[in-house]
């Protein structure tokens, strides 16, 4: 299936390694010109190596923190320098850390808007114009199936990526007569370091091993395992293409079936 992404601009951020990375790989692969952003610049910089290697096309790796407007307008710019425009962007971005309520105090609570909200915020604002002038876009949001069901332990997640989801429903509405998409995609247990990060921090709350809570989520998996990072990138580039023009203000889990939920 060609999915019409050859020679089409696409921002990846987050993606040195796990989902984003997987994101570029697949965006690059069916021919996008790909730039990624990260915070460390030598795992970016070897993660912009490995797309060039197995995918073959351009990669601009431009290392930045979302959670900074300042660097935010300055990656942007530099796409803009490098590439002419944006016509895909996918807003990733690290998860806040795990607690409960009685763990957070405003600072905690502020930081995760800021990482997670306020830079798909920042994001969207920075390529929407030159979207609109083309009459073209797409904007795919990566958040976490705890948009549905929230996970007990990541109530900071939980709130913060909830208004990712809901600015995403509102501007899909206002943009679609422009030919822009805007969407949402929430992976289940993925074997990200992420996960693997996660999985450490509930062993020492619930005195396991991490090889325990994650034998715990695969069982309540019906897949019977946990997701593969290029499982997602699947959904990420069909959305980005010119076959999903029709699929907008979706909130889409792709969790091995985990989610019970109706919507």
């Amino acid at each position: 299936m060609d999915l019409g992404l050859r020679g089409k601009v696409a921002l990846v951020v987050a993606a040195s390694r796990g989902l984003g990375k997987a994101a570029a790989m697949e965006l690059s692969r069916e021919g996008a010109h790909v730039a990624i952003a990260a915070r460390t610049e030598a795992e970016l910089q070897a993660a912009a190596e490995e797309i060039r290697r197995v995918a073959g096309n351009r990669v601009l790796a431009l290392p930045a923190d979302v959670s900074v407007a300042a660097e935010i307008e300055a990656l942007g710019r530099a796409v803009e320098a490098e590439y002419g425009r944006v016509d895909i962007l996918v807003n990733n971005a690290g998860g806040p850390r795990p607690g409960t309520f009685a763990d957070m105090a405003d600072e905690d609570w502020l930081n995760a808007v800021n990482l997670n909200l306020l830079s798909a915020i920042r994001l969207t604002r920075w390529v929407l114009p030159g979207m609109r002038q083309r009459r073209w876009g797409r904007i795919i949001n990566m958040t976490s199936f705890s948009v549905k069901q929230p996970v007990s332990n990541l109530i900071l997640s939980n709130v913060a990526r909830v208004g990712v989801v809901s600015m995403a429903k509102t501007l899909s509405r206002q943009v679609a007569g422009e030919g822009i998409t805007v969407n949402n995609v929430c992976p289940g247990y993925v074997l990200t370091d992420r996960l693997r990060n996660l999985a450490a921090s509930n062993a020492r709350t619930e005195n396991k091993t991490p090889e325990e809570i994650i034998a715990g989520w695969e069982s309540s998996i019906p897949a019977g395992r946990l997701g593969r990072p290029e499982e997602l990138a699947a959904l990420i580039a069909f959305l980005a293409s010119e076959r999903a023009a029709y699929i907008t203000g979706t909130t889409t889990q792709v969790d091995g079936g985990l989610l019970q939920s109706l919507f």
